[in-house]
């Protein structure tokens, strides 16, 4: 079978890799180590279809090292002792390693330690590729040995230069044209991902022949899912701008995020459960009203599941995202840090439970006045330790209900007073 197209376009030197000036470019900080013959072991980490594999490759070729490719999900411990055991050999007969180890979040912390003691003596250069955030996926002590390198996803200008290369390099498709939605629907399905889009052209081309159309991409990309996981970066950072956009009362961004993590399979229930949150945590008592309409959707979600679940969740989302805001109900970790402060300060006598006719004795209770007895049903009585007499932990916002509300705490406040 002929070789993949990603593959017989391939970069030959650091120089044709695009879309990483800010690693490779002339004042890039691997081309500035590279020149001062001072790359440590390193991580790339970046999306797929960036070039993590393509340039460690040629970093071997740059440092005149041995490329030993590993992947952390075909192989295990033993071929990397062996893989190691290897390189001490050749350094002493000076030839130098640089061992890629792909896929390197896939390694558990037993694996990953196994690495350590060869990186810090020098005796490999490991280049590690990850489309994980290092800081959650690898640890710390190997983070530590190593530097990280933020890999981009190719932009606009980096795939338009892998499109023209397709064309012009003697080993992809000669003479290939587009025409006019082609180019554009290719960059908007492959998300920044080059060997996507390549495989897209590649394909594409299959049916066309010649001149590639707009439906023969379509054709061949069939239903693309958004760039989206269920445990990894992509699920937090994703599940973070949902929030964040109910926050900002953008519905339409808000919306967004929802059929983002939807279309891309997941969880509704995970996404039920942060608008209840929501609800809560940001409309609050502004529109007490937002709480029971997450609960209800979270309830419709579990009861009749996908793909109908979109209906109340996207009722709610716009009900949440809408709503006026308020986070007061956050005044209960002041609370808490007050419990932390006076621990065990002691209840008010007359707040106290008097059971029996000892505790009554000794003052239990003693001064009480039942509110619904007072007039306006308010007695006016503090019931605060005497040592917190005067924290204020909730204090209700300016917008929807708990203006409202503020009005019955000044009130009852004057009424103190």
């Amino acid at each position: 079978m002929a070789t993949p197209l990603p593959e017989r376009l391939r970069p030959k030197s650091l120089a044709e890799v695009v879309g990483q000036d800010h690693l490779l470019g002339a004042q890039g900080v691997v081309s500035r180590l590279i020149a001062a013959g001072a790359l440590p072991s390193i991580v790339l980490w970046g999306p797929p279809g960036c070039g993590k594999t393509t340039i460690a490759r040629l970093l071997a070729q740059e440092l005149g090292l041995r490329f030993i490719p590993f992947s952390a999900v075909l192989q295990g411990v033993p071929e990397l002792r062996a893989l190691l055991d290897e390189a001490r050999k050749v350094r002493d007969l000076g030839q130098g390693t640089l061992l890629f180890v792909d896929e390197l979040h896939r390694f558990n912390k037993g694996q990953q330690d196994a690495l350590l003691p060869h990186v810090e003596a020098g005796a490999i250069t490991l280049v590690g590729a990850t489309t994980e955030n290092p800081s959650f996926s690898l640890n710390k002590a190997l983070v530590s040995r190593v530097r990280v390198f933020s890999l981009n996803a190719l932009d606009g200008v980096a795939l338009a230069a892998m499109l023209e290369r397709v064309a012009s390099h003697p080993e992809g498709l000669p003479g290939l044209t587009y025409d006019a939605g082609a180019k554009d629907l290719l960059l908007r399905l492959c998300s920044g991902d080059g060997r996507r889009m390549l495989m897209l052209v590649e394909a594409a081309h299959a049916l066309a022949g010649g001149t590639i159309t707009a439906e023969q991409v379509a054709a061949v990309a069939q239903n693309p899912g958004a760039d989206h996981d269920r445990d990894g970066e992509a699920h937090y950072d994703v599940a973070s701008a949902f929030i964040k956009s109910m926050r900002a009362s953008d519905v339409q961004a808000a919306l967004y995020y929802l059929a983002r993590q939807l279309d891309s399979g997941e969880d509704p229930l995970f996404v039920a459960r942060r608008v209840v949150i929501f609800a809560s945590e940001d409309v609050g008592l502004a529109d007490p009203q937002a709480l029971q309409v997450a609960v209800a959707a979270h309830q419709a979600v579990a009861a009749i599941g996908m793909p109908e679940a979109i209906y109340p969740l996207s009722q709610a989302v716009i009900y949440n995202a809408t709503a006026p805001k308020s986070n007061a109900t956050k005044g209960y970790f002041e609370a808490a840090a007050a419990v932390r402060e006076r621990p065990g300060a002691a209840v008010p006598m007359f707040l106290r439970n008097a059971p029996t006719g000892l505790m009554k004795d000794l003052g239990y209770g003693e001064g009480y006045v039942y509110d619904h007895d007072a007039p306006d049903h308010f007695a006016g009585q503090r019931c605060l330790p005497d040592v917190l007499r005067g924290r204020e932990f909730y204090v209700p916002g300016t917008f929807g209900f708990e203006k409202e509300i503020r009005k019955r705490m000044e009130w009852w406040e004057a009424r103190r007073k």
